[in-house]
């Protein structure tokens, strides 16, 4: 590409915000351009907006620091200047949605890190080597919102990206029965241990709506389009229990599979090693070369030494073995804030603009 796009951040001071603006620097795509958020920070420079609030172990990109903060809910000012947005706010679910059907319908794009709109029926939630193919659906969810150009497109939960890759690998088996617990990092709630000294030496056995989320949303994502909607699969049955510890970043599972049509552990091991999706095809930027990695050794994969694998955007599976109940059991793991929320919107970004439906307005 000759000339970047120009990207907008709607909720840039926020950790996801923070990690968008990291992931952006030195985009060969995608420039930002613009940063949006509450109120109270508009007006100022993106570096004395996020001055004592700056979560990454990296510096603040020298490119973002002068960047004026604009306030995201005066949506017309802040489309006019970039080409697509990321939105990553923390409001309320119908005050998310609300706004970014706003800004779509300035014609701008908007991809959504927030959960306001997975589970509306004409909004593609995507992994991006999974189901690219929902993205048909855009052209609906255009036609529903008056626009030619703009829609939302959105990423799934961060705890799904730790087995769903691994379970989609294998779908030609036919898997009926999932139980997954998850181990999350308190990244994904926004947080470090300077914030939540609480969680230090400490673990919480419930996460707020997380259950739900890790058990529907696989669904959708192996669900078809059926008249200009997306409507979910009707199995696996997938139950799960989501706690959270204390680590930094990464979200770890432990898996339960049952198959109709029960493969051999070589068999799954060579789908695992071979699974390619569109980012690989398209050799997008931020795809991972190798989408799943497997651990021989038997303590392993480890949140600390695997999160970061392709650069946080692969998933890293490990301890398959048949099982007394179930077909087989093994562990997973995915890097929460890269893969599971800024990370994978790039990716679904990269993915849109490779497929044609973001471009220079």
């Amino acid at each position: 590409m000759t000339e970047k796009l120009k990207v907008g951040i709607v909720g840039g001071t926020g950790m996801v915000g923070q990690r968008f603006v990291e992931l952006l620097d030195q985009h060969p795509w995608f420039q930002v351009t613009a940063i949006a958020a509450s109120a109270s920070s508009a007006g100022k420079t993106y570096e004395e907006s996020v001055q004592g609030r700056w979560k990454l172990s990296s510096a603040i990109p020298e490119g973002v620091k002068n960047i004026v903060v604009q306030d995201a809910s005066k949506v017309e000012e802040v489309a006019q200047d970039v080409d697509f947005i990321f939105c990553a706010v923390d409001m309320k679910k119908n005050e998310i949605q609300d706004l970014e059907e706003a800004y779509a319908k300035t014609g701008t794009p908007v991809i959504s890190n927030n959960s306001a709109h997975r589970w509306t029926p004409d909004i593609p939630m995507v992994i991006p080597e999974i189901n690219p193919g929902h993205i048909d659906v855009i052209a609906a969810q255009r036609k529903r919102l008056g626009t030619s150009t703009g829609f939302i497109a959105v990423k799934p939960n961060c705890s799904i990206q730790s087995y769903v890759p691994a379970l989609h690998a294998l779908l030609d088996y036919k898997p009926t029965q999932v139980v997954a617990s998850t181990y999350q990092a308190i990244s994904g709630a926004g947080k470090n241990f300077t914030d939540w000294p609480d969680m230090l030496d400490n673990v919480i056995p419930y996460i707020g709506g997380e259950e739900e989320k890790s058990e529907q949303e696989p669904l959708r994502i192996w669900g078809s389009i059926v008249n200009n909607e997306i409507v979910k699969a009707n199995a696996p049955i997938i139950t799960t229990q989501c706690i959270r510890v204390p680590v930094t970043d990464g979200h770890l599972a432990t898996v339960f599979v049952s198959f109709e049509n029960k493969p051999s552990k070589a068999e799954i091991l060579d789908r695992w090693l071979h699974f390619k999706g569109r980012p690989q095809e398209l050799g997008l930027p931020s795809a991972p070369k190798q989408f799943i990695t497997y651990f021989e050794e038997e303590n392993r994969p480890q949140t600390k030494l695997d999160r970061d694998i392709e650069r946080g955007m692969g998933v890293s599976t490990g301890r398959l073995r048949e099982d007394s109940i179930y077909d087989y059991k093994f562990v997973g793991l995915s890097h929460n804030t890269l893969r599971g929320a800024a990370g994978g919107a790039v990716l679904i970004a990269e993915l849109l603009k490779a497929e044609g439906y973001i471009q220079a307005k």
